[in-house]
């Protein structure tokens, strides 16, 4: 079985393991399967060519894996959680930065939008010690989700992706929690991360071939 095929089995079976784990409560279980599907998508990109933006994705994806170890641990690493995310965001906003540099004024109106409301939202329905942690993670994701649109495709979708996940994690926790809330954010998570993952690849791609069409197209 060709590697790709392999992770991507193995991202699926992981990922139903979790929600398995998460619908029967059995919290060592879901610790044990919740890294795999961003674990998986490591690999698989470690296998494309090697850019400065795949690079720097792999950096989000490997901060990520442990965010999701932080969140899924059975006592409160919540705020562990908040900054390996936090650096994810970051590493994804530098990679961002690197593949498109104009300044996106739309793109930058909507993420101010989304940052402000979802933070005046939470702060409203008291963040008490986490309100400093969380004002500057909704300022880091807003950055990513402005540099993502600006960059358009696979990652404006999973920059958007992530931010309706981790909206739906604020909104459970702080303002009110329901039922499906598990299940929607890391069923979005995970769009994410993989649409993230995948622009990196395609770029890695593009480039791989830029050389080849330049020959082809001077022979011509």
């Amino acid at each position: 079985m060709p590697r790709s095929a392999t992770l991507l089995v193995l991202a699926l079976a992981s990922g139903a393991l979790y929600l398995y784990a998460t619908a029967s409560t059995n919290v060592w279980l879901a610790l044990a399967a919740k890294p795999i599907p961003v674990l998986a998508l490591l690999f698989w990109l470690s296998t494309a060519q090697e850019t400065p933006y795949r690079k720097r994705i792999m950096v989000g994806l490997a901060f990520s894996i442990l965010g999701d170890i932080a969140l899924a641990w059975p006592s409160d690493l919540f705020i562990a959680g908040l900054g390996a995310f936090l650096c994810a965001h970051l590493a994804y906003l530098w990679a961002y930065l690197d593949k498109a540099r104009q300044l996106a004024r739309g793109a930058l109106l909507l993420a101010a939008c989304c940052g402000i409301g979802l933070f005046g939202v939470l702060a409203a329905h008291g963040l008490g010690e986490l309100l400093i942690p969380v004002a500057l993670y909704a300022l880091a994701i807003s950055a990513m989700l402005w540099r993502a649109l600006a960059c358009g495709g696979l990652a404006a979708l999973g920059a958007t992706s992530f931010v309706a996940s981790d909206s739906l994690i604020g909104v459970d926790r702080f303002v009110t929690p329901f039922a499906a809330a598990p299940y929607l954010i890391i069923l979005l998570y995970w769009l994410g991360q993989w649409a993230i993952a995948a622009s990196a690849r395609g770029a890695a791609a593009e480039r791989t071939s830029s050389p080849g069409e330049a020959i082809h197209g001077k022979s011509a």
